[in-house]
């Protein structure tokens, strides 16, 4: 499986902003972007003047980093959004926020949605009764994920619970601490998504 490999900071120092890759280490004074608030690289701290282009391309990448996403799954789900009904900004972020790996992410289940995948992928979670280890499955209105039960020991489970105060939980997610369970209420519409994204700038880049 392709997937990003390098420094995960980087990323937010591009990106200029907190992209919360790292679970609870960006909650700390350990993070970059509190340390180094500038881009990397020998130029990062002089002044550049971004074009439209640049500034769609920008959007379209930290979007591409918060989720995990690599150019090709991306540019599917793109044109997935593109052929259904509604606007197609709002479709491609739902689309995403109803990935099993941000699901489970959201619930609190992980500190990170790398540390979600993960978890997915050595089969730590059953679907609607079912066994899962596809992080890529979109979850529908009414499905119900449970931690396993001989994973609910799993000591990153158990601390990424006890923080999830402080991320909190979507209003289209129900979460069940005692039972390791969570239910999709609803699919999400885009005032549950808080993080600051422009989609309609990687619209407007991949309609050129």
């Amino acid at each position: 499986m392709a997937r990003y490999t390098g420094p995960s900071c980087r990323l937010c120092r591009r990106q200029n902003m907190e992209l919360y890759l790292k679970g609870e280490r960006c909650y700390t004074d350990k993070c970059a972007i509190k340390r180094r608030n500038y881009p990397p690289g020998q130029h990062g701290q002089l002044r550049t003047k971004v074009s439209d282009y640049g500034l769609q391309l920008r959007e379209k990448q930290k979007v591409r980093r918060i989720y995990g996403i690599l150019e090709k799954q991306f540019r599917s789900y793109f044109e997935h959004a593109d052929r259904m009904k509604g606007v197609t900004g709002e479709n491609l972020l739902a689309l995403l926020e109803r990935r099993l790996d941000n699901v489970i992410y959201r619930l609190g289940f992980a500190s990170s949605r790398t540390e979600a995948r993960q978890l997915v992928r050595h089969n730590h979670f059953q679907l609607n009764g079912r066994k899962v280890n596809i992080p890529s499955i979109q979850v529908r209105a009414g499905d119900v994920l449970i931690v396993k039960e001989k994973s609910r020991s799993i000591a990153c489970i158990n601390e990424s619970l006890e923080a999830v105060v402080r991320r909190g939980v979507p209003q289209w997610l129900e979460l069940d601490k005692e039972t390791y369970k969570g239910v999709v209420k609803t699919i999400p519409v885009r005032e549950d998504i808080t993080m600051p994204i422009q989609e309609q700038l990687i619209v407007e880049l991949y309609s050129k």
